[in-house]
């Protein structure tokens, strides 16, 4: 395997980023109601009387509403965002059943791909756990994350993804305190 360089860093345009931005879809006639501008003024949908109601209260989660949770994350070394950097792309998100022999379970995996800025970036590992903390804090419980490193474009890439799917790892980096003010560093930059 040919050892893939990292420019050192990739730096794009906050405005070039792919985004699906809710205020850029509001119709002159919608409300400040956000999240629940698409939502049927009528409430029958609330009732219990039909057996799809269930599915009408999940609301689909696609790769770039992920995107969206992830990109403004700031990178712990640059003034930049984990987007900016390139260190997320949405080409390198993927949600996948999580049990694909039980067709009707909810559960889905969320993947995410890193991207460092070089290949022996010391601070991959606390990129990957901030991301992760992001979407377990971002998504429904039905949903499994799953952050690696690229590979190839990490030096130590596997000892990175060992650490970031170890989940009694990923607990204790979590009580660290030291850590976790840099992860809510990071997150100042995510919008709600």
């Amino acid at each position: 395997m040919a050892e893939v360089q990292n420019s050192n860093p990739t730096i794009l345009s906050a405005a070039d980023l792919p985004t699906r931005s809710r205020s850029s879809e509001k119709k002159q006639g919608d409300h400040e109601l956000g999240i629940f501008a698409a939502v049927p003024q009528s409430t029958d949908f609330l009732s219990s009387d039909s057996e799809g109601d269930e599915d009408l209260l999940e609301e689909p989660i696609d790769e770039q509403e992920i995107y969206d949770l992830i990109k403004n994350i700031s990178d712990p070394e640059h003034p930049l965002s984990l987007g900016e950097l390139a260190v997320v792309s949405l080409p390198d998100i993927s949600i996948q059943p999580t049990l694909p022999t039980v067709p009707n379970s909810p559960l889905q995996t969320v993947t995410v791909l890193i991207t460092p800025t070089i290949t022996h970036c010391s601070l991959a590992t606390v990129i990957g756990l901030g991301v992760r903390v992001r979407l377990e804090q971002s998504l429904p419980p039905r949903f499994r994350v799953d952050v690696r490193i690229k590979e190839g474009t990490h030096s130590t890439g596997d000892e990175v993804n060992k650490q970031l799917g170890d989940k009694e790892r990923v607990a204790a980096a979590l009580e660290n305190g030291a850590l976790m003010q840099v992860i809510a560093k990071m997150m100042e930059t995510c919008q709600c």
